[in-house]
């Protein structure tokens, strides 16, 4: 997959072009994904056209979190098999492109757009005066076909990067991976920790989330974690393990069944599938312990191991 993150380049191929946000890349998004892969077999590369930074955090001015980072967006659309990811830059100036000018100089003019793939709800250029109707109304003119691609929903609802963020803040994690189509994950390299579980009995692996990344509450999940082409199920604690520690770095640390190899420095990713219990303070190791040996035996009926 070749990523652009340049204002100025150029695609000699055609190609199918999405445009959007992508956070969390959900049901929604693949299924616009799905039209533009499909393209292939028609000799059109698939492409991406989204931002580098969140556009509602640049024209807000405040701070959102996002449910996919820039990397982990990266990871998803190369596994899908996507040809190019536009990352283009969101400033002042490219902020006040005018939408035909969009439409001419940066899609047909950059991105060479034979077919573009949109929700009726798309938004784009100065203002985001952009939309559906402006871009099925100008193909013709310059020469590229327009597909709107009806909404995906879940329970009347459709689905939607704010349907989300709601079900990841209220843990609801088993919604979140039909809305997403996968667990809700975190990925990273193994960073070493405090080292209690190790003395306790249950080591772990440490990843630690981006400042931006949204977490779902402090607590402990059933969980899997990915790597190596295999998948591993596991716990994972979310938090600042208040027994042990004064601080507030919150981590994603994971225990895996019948484990033990040291994963120091291997990426990761560590997906959520279920909320357990919240976050506790005990007075003593020895009723962590015990807590935590109750939260393993659950979990082995939760997978069935």
């Amino acid at each position: 997959m070749q990523i652009i993150t340049d204002r100025e380049f150029h695609i000699e191929e055609p190609t199918a072009v999405a445009i959007g946000k992508f956070d969390g890349i959900h049901m929604g998004h693949k299924k616009l994904l799905e039209f533009i892969l499909s393209k292939k077999e028609e000799g059109l590369k698939s492409a991406v056209f989204t931002f580098d930074m969140s556009a509602a955090s640049f024209f807000q001015g405040r701070d959102i979190k996002d449910i996919t980072t820039i990397g982990e967006k990266r990871i998803i659309f190369e596994e899908l098999g996507i040809d190019h990811l536009i990352e283009y830059p969101l400033n002042d100036e490219t902020a006040h492109i005018l939408p035909e000018d969009f439409i001419e100089n940066i899609l047909v003019g950059m991105l060479n757009m034979k077919y573009v793939a949109a929700g009726d709800d798309l938004s784009f250029g100065y203002k985001g005066l952009g939309n559906s109707e402006l871009l099925s109304g100008l193909a013709g003119k310059y020469g590229y076909e327009v597909e709107i691609i009806d909404k995906v929903r879940l329970e009347g609802r459709d689905i939607s990067s704010s349907f989300v963020r709601e079900e990841i803040e209220k843990g609801n994690m088993e919604k979140v991976s039909r809305l997403l189509g996968h667990p809700y994950s975190f990925t990273g390299s193994v960073k070493p920790g405090f080292k209690l579980g190790r003395k306790l009995g249950f080591p772990t692996m440490n990843l630690y989330p981006d400042k931006d990344k949204i977490l779902p509450p402090k607590g402990v999940y059933y969980s899997e974690v990915s790597f190596g082409g295999a998948v591993y199920p596991g716990i994972t604690n979310i938090g600042v393990r208040p027994t042990v520690s004064e601080g507030d770095h919150v981590s994603v640390e994971t225990y895996l069944y019948d484990f033990d190899r040291d994963m120091y420095g291997q990426n990761i990713e560590t997906g959520l599938l279920a909320f357990k219990r919240p976050e506790m303070k005990f007075e003593t190791k020895e009723e962590l312990k015990k807590m935590i040996d109750a939260d393993i035996d659950q979990g082995r009926e939760f997978f069935g191991i």
